[in-house]
């Protein structure tokens, strides 16, 4: 309290030597009105920094003021108020309080007026603050704005849920002059039940904008670099996750590295209570309970990695040595520290201390660490971190790096308070001496060579070698440095013998090896990945086998962004096919580009990245992209031979699941094609056609690019049997014929598929005349006695046709999927309501008074369950879902994605929700009467 009370100038015991004689005078004879020991602390300050030489004449006014007062209070004066900043000020007002801490804690610290402790934690103070309070005023926007699912403006108070985690030197409060701040962001999702994607989707926002708000550099400077890089699988997450996901992914592949991450961690802005819970749940991971010394031997890989990459091995050279990285440096002493607190820590609360010196002491207390050892370690560590923030404070740079050349070193020199000749031995005795204290507990053990292969693994791996992919010599060169690797991250999945499996069978699948192989060495995060797909997905690693070029986009940068949505993705198409002039090679670019994308939706959804219902968006936007970007390609194509189409030309509509927006992995595409010649007999060009046949050509052509196996393989299957009178029907329906079908002829079954009819591509006024269309028809066709009547015979003959494949089916049977679906457009069509998705389709059945709310609650409760099983198993495997054959990780893919605990659990839910579905469907649909010869056939197609 007392040294609060006392004036800046009253605690002064040191300051630098000017380096530039010349600018210290100037600077010293400008603040000439203040103390003169202040006044020469400035200006030696100013002669070492023209960084802060220029903060000094930024900020004289203020300076002088705070200089008046203790520097706690000075702190105090620039934080408390950006409380009262609003969103639109914050930015502005978080960069002045920046550069104004900055230079205060600059001059506490070189005039030994605070200690190096007091030094980091004002730096992190308001880092903290900052966090927080663009966490808060950002939330409260999206509040605002209604994208934050049932959030009110109190909730703004805890961020909605969402919290940063400061890691490393924030979280322990020892952030340097110049720091990144690493934060991890996430939201406590048993907040939003039921709406955690939209929340997620909010927070995401949130993150990228508190993100900008503090890194980006405007006028008025920066506030903070900001690296989200230590959250979670960081390559393949998004920047703001769930707590649930971020424990599972902890608890199931959490590494060393990460654990001694959390040593540190702390809220910091936010809902700071749903961070204490949520750290609080990750002790078991932080924390083992026996002595965890293979931590040792991982610390030690890493610091020799960090030396490998960096370049860093060798005798200690002043100039130019890393302070942070380098041999004796700051890093060498907290891996020493945060070594031991991993390996005894879970035995004994006592050594958690998030700070270096303070575990130091409670390792020391405890016995871990000699007395004397601790207390020289913590001196050479204060020692090294005010070099590291001179270095910094040169010219406000992020470096740990001494200069290269003789002038920058004796710079640091001055800037230290010491002659050029003995703070170089100083700091040379030191870095050599934290060297001999550290490096002899990290002594490296026996080369790691991979894990023990049992015999019938070591048969799996020797048959390699006949594979068509090591039929080079490179390619045998380069997988033999890869082999450890493999293995090691095959070993770690669930069950190492499936994994190992499903990768010989995408060894087995590649026709060469040297370019997957090169592509794998330079980028080894491909070997984890490929070894995740392979522990979960054999599918999807046959898939990579045979479209190994997909990999490609994986190391392009934008993989795991977020998804950019359908006219994102057929700008980015139709400029990929523009660029070429050849029909066939634009049809190849196509399908390596979708082949592309469909990869990423696949492998988002089996990390977790996405759930069933966001990737079954993501495929039918794909999709769409496709047949927007591919229909003016084929239409080119066709009018080059036989002229423009006549009239409005046609328009492509998505049917069935494609109409509503939601795909599974191995869906076909359900289309039509109308037109309207209005009139014109036949086509203009050098070989004119008819209307009709060109219009049925020109749908052939489409079906044909979408569908013809080339080199790049297939685009999708199409199935065009919705169209007007199905198979016997003409492939293109005019519009006049359309409509006098649809009113005149057409079949419930048609007009039950009507309900989820798009147009998707061509004109865009016939587009609109369709769907006009569209909704007539479907007001028009409301006729509960007719309707009723027919779907329940429609659904005895599906039910006949396509009876349930086992205890797991999730499509075809009572209350399932197909049987929720056809109630859903039952419920459109009697409502006369547009809506294409279930949901929607339901929800219209609520308000017109055809079903209660708790009959779809309980829809709604079977359809979502058996969506999830549906699209989970499409991408594991083909045909019906069989539980017990998909393999361990496959099954933990699917339990994962449906929270379920286990399987047995799994199957009871689905059996529960299916009966209750089945049992509300039956009490609308009635006694089956009433039939149109064929329908129920055709619907069963």
């Amino acid at each position: 309290m007392l040294a609060a009370m006392t004036t800046f100038a009253s605690r002064l015991t040191r300051q630098p030597l000017p380096y530039e004689p010349d600018a210290a005078v100037d600077v010293a004879a400008s603040f000439a009105d203040l103390d003169p020991a202040l006044a020469g602390l400035l200006g030696a300050t100013a002669g070492c920094s023209p960084y802060l030489r220029g903060l000094m004449v930024r900020e004289g006014a203020w300076l002088r003021e705070a200089l008046s007062q203790a520097p706690e209070a000075a702190l105090d004066g620039i934080l408390d108020p950006l409380g009262d900043l609003p969103l639109a000020a914050l930015g502005d007002g978080l960069r002045i309080a920046k550069r104004r801490t900055a230079l205060l804690t600059a001059l506490a610290d070189l005039g030994g007026v605070w200690p190096l402790e007091t030094v980091t934690s004002a730096l992190t103070r308001l880092a903290d603050r900052a966090t927080d309070l663009a966490l808060k005023r950002l939330v409260a926007d999206e509040i605002r704005r209604g994208k934050l699912p049932g959030a009110t403006t109190e909730d703004a108070e805890t961020a909605g849920g969402m919290v940063a985690l400061a890691m490393g030197k924030m979280g322990a409060g020892e952030l340097n002059y110049s720091s990144d701040i690493d934060l991890v962001c996430l939201f406590d999702e048993t907040r939003y039940p039921g709406q955690q994607q939209e929340a997620r989707a909010a927070f995401i926002r949130v993150t990228r904008r508190m993100t900008a708000l503090l890194s980006d550099l405007t006028a008025e400077g920066y506030v903070f670099r900001t690296d989200l890089r230590l959250r979670p699988d960081a390559a393949v997450t998004p920047v703001c996750l769930s707590m649930a996901a971020a424990e599972s992914y902890y608890e199931s592949v959490g590494r060393t590295w990460e654990r001694a991450a959390y040593i540190k961690a702390r809220p910091c802005g936010g809902d700071l209570a749903a961070g204490e819970r949520f750290l609080k749940a990750l002790v078991p991971f932080v924390w083992r309970k026996h002595l965890d010394f293979v931590a040792i031997q991982d610390a030690h890989d890493m610091r020799l990695r960090i030396r490998d990459h960096r370049g860093l091995h060798g005798p200690v050279v002043i100039e130019g040595h890393d302070m942070k990285l380098g041999v004796g440096g700051i890093r060498e002493i907290e891996f020493f520290t945060q070594t031991r607190q991993l390996i005894a820590g879970g035995r004994d609360p006592g050594l958690r201390d998030r700070t270096t010196v303070g575990g130091l002491r409670a390792l020391s207390a405890a016995g871990w660490i000699p007395a004397d050892v601790t207390e020289e370690l913590i001196d050479h560590y204060r020692a090294h971190r005010e070099v590291e923030h001179r270095l910094q404070m040169v010219q406000d740079a992020q470096t740990h790096t001494m200069p290269t050349s003789a002038e920058g070193v004796d710079r640091i020199a001055a800037f230290c308070g010491r002659t050029p000749e003995a703070f170089r031995t100083l700091l040379r005795d030191r870095l050599e001496r934290v060297d001999r204290l550290t490096e002899g507990f990290f002594a490296p053990g026996a080369a790691e060579k991979g894990p023990e292969l049992s015999a019938r693994a070591r048969d799996i791996v020797e048959g390699w070698a006949s594979y068509p992919a090591f039929r080079s010599q490179r390619a045998v060169e380069i997988f033999r440095r890869l082999r450890p690797q493999i293995l090691k991250s095959l070993a770690r999945a669930a069950n190492p013998d499936e994994a190992l499996a499903a990768f010989d069978g995408f060894l087995g699948g590649l026709p060469a090896g040297v370019q997957i192989f090169a592509l794998f060495d330079a980028n080894p995060p491909l070997v984890d990945l490929i070894a995740d797909i392979c522990a979960t997905s054999p599918k999807l690693a046959r898939y990579l086998s045979r479209n190994a070029s997909v990999l490609d986009a994986v190391i392009g940068g934008g993989f795991f962004t977020h998804w950019p949505g359908t006219p994102a993705l057929v700008r980015e198409l139709t400029d990929r096919l523009a660029e070429l002039p050849d029909y066939e090679r634009k049809l190849d670019a196509a399908r390596r580009w979708m082949k592309e994308w469909h990869f990423r939706v696949g492998v988002h959804h089996l990390r977790g990245l996405i759930d069933a219902f966001e990737a079954a968006k993501e495929y039918a936007d794909l999709a769409e992209a496709v047949v927007v970007a591919l229909w003016p390609v084929v239409c080119e194509e066709f009018a080059r031979k036989h002229g423009p189409q006549p009239g409005r030309g046609a328009v492509v509509l998505g049917m069935g699941s494609l109409g509503a927006g939601r795909l599974n992995a191995g869906s076909d595409l359900d289309l039509i094609v109308i037109h309207d010649a209005q009139g014109q007999e036949e086509s203009e060009g050098p070989r004119p056609l008819g209307a009709r046949p060109y219009f049925a050509r020109l749908t052939q052509a489409m079906v044909t690019a979408l569908t013809a196996p080339m080199a790049e393989g297939r685009l999708y299957e199409v199935d065009m049997r919705l169209r007007p009178s199905g198979r016997q029907g003409p492939v293109a329906t005019a519009l006049a014929s359309f409509r006098s079908y649809q009113r005149e002829e057409a079949w419930t079954w048609e007009h039950l598929a009507l309900t989820r009819a798009r147009p998707l591509a061509g004109n865009p006024d016939l587009a609109g005349e369709i769907e006009a269309l569209r909704r007539e028809i479907l007001s028009e066709k409301a006729v509960a006695a007719r309707v009723l009547p027919d779907v329940a015979d429609m659904r005895r003959r599906l039910a006949e046709a396509k009876p349930p494949g086992g205890p797991w089916e999730a499509k075809n049977g009572a209350g399932r999927l197909m049987d929720v679906e056809l109630l859903a457009e039952t419920a459109a069509l009697l409502a006369g309501d547009p809506a294409r998705r279930v949901e929607q389709q339901l929800r219209a059945g609520v308000r017109s008074g055809f079903l209660t709310a708790a009959c779809e609650a309980d829809l709604l409760a079977a359809y979502r369950l058996c969506w999830r099983l549906q699209a989970g198993s499409r991408l594991l495997s083909e045909g019906t879902l069989d539980f017990e054959n998909l393999g361990e990780g496959g099954r933990a893919f699917l339990l994962r994605e449906v929270e379920a605990p286990d399987a047995e659990a799994l199957l009871a839910r689905l059996q529960e929700r299916v009966t209750a579905a089945a049992a509300r469907i039956d009490a609308r649909l009635g006694p089956e009467t009433g039939t149109e010869e064929g329908e129920g056939d055709r619907a069963a197609g």
